[in-house]
């Protein structure tokens, strides 16, 4: 690499790294967000003109704004072995999708609804929660499989005992099921599924509480438990990274007492060498 191409990339990197950089791509993603947003008022097509100026706008910043991270790196290819440099290019490439095009529009403005997921992408925390929602999935499948297998057994029960009832409600297995999620959401449960049982089943409220405990009160904290469990150790492996916190104290404190411990064998090794 020459002195000047080596100059340049300093400076594109020195550029990259910028707070107030960063704070700007972030304004132009919640400026590109409220765009959006405002093409689905219909008191806004007077200013189509303007917001299609604008659009065209962000998408060139954007566009610049990826050039210079691609040529901030000291290889290219190390720009594309991140995964969230991935999904901004092909967020950023997309969106020069013409939108006038009356085949593509719709493509168009769908790639363009999703730009403001590259605000995940700019702010760490961000990254760090979805990062944990994605680790805790594997899981939370198995919580949500224990809830499919009460859901079912109920689901049976259910359509055995309250058929005659209200057919709407209990007429089979999968209708059964999905009064048996509207009453584990509390959406208008107790008169419209509760209370109709109990006036032909009066103890079926043993039936509704018992369910109620195990998914609303178990399985779902469960799973809530689940997804604070591994946003706890991505915080803390977040730490490690960036240096902050009791984490970082810790990982410093262990790699001290490492190094004093080589200088300890090192003082021993030699004392039995002059034995």
């Amino acid at each position: 690499m020459s002195e000047t191409a080596f100059h340049w990339r300093q400076k594109l990197e020195q550029l990259r790294s910028n707070k107030l950089f960063e704070t700007c791509v972030i304004a132009i993603i919640i400026i590109s967000a409220l765009l959006i947003g405002a093409k689905t008022y219909e008191e806004t097509t007077r200013f189509e003109r303007i917001m299609h100026w604008l659009d065209w706008g962000v998408t060139l910043f954007f566009l610049a704004e990826i050039i210079i991270r691609i040529a901030a790196e000291k290889k290219t290819l190390h720009f594309f072995k991140k995964g969230w440099n991935l999904f901004d290019f092909i967020i950023v490439t997309a969106s020069l999708i013409p939108i006038e095009d009356s085949e593509m529009v719709l493509l168009a403005r769908l790639l363009r609804v999703f730009r403001v997921l590259r605000l995940v992408s700019m702010i760490p925390e961000l990254r760090m929660l979805l990062s944990a929602l994605v680790k805790s999935l594997p899981r939370m499948g198995y919580v949500a499989l224990i809830m499919f297998i009460i859901f079912y057994i109920y689901g049976a029960v259910g359509s055995f005992l309250f058929h005659d009832v209200d057919e709407k409600l209990w007429g089979n297995i999968s209708v059964a099921m999905l009064t048996l999620f509207q009453v584990a959401t509390f959406e208008s449960w107790a008169t419209a599924v509760l209370y109709p049982t109990m006036e032909v089943y009066p103890y079926s409220w043993i039936y509704f509480l018992s369910f109620i405990f195990l998914n609303a009160f178990i399985f779902l904290n469960m799973m809530i438990g689940i997804v604070l469990d591994v946003m706890q150790k991505e915080s803390a492996l977040h730490e490690l990274e960036t240096g902050e916190g009791e984490a970082a104290d810790i990982h410093w404190l262990r790699e001290e007492v490492a190094h004093q411990k080589q200088q300890l064998d090192r003082i021993e090794a030699k004392l039995d060498a002059r034995r």
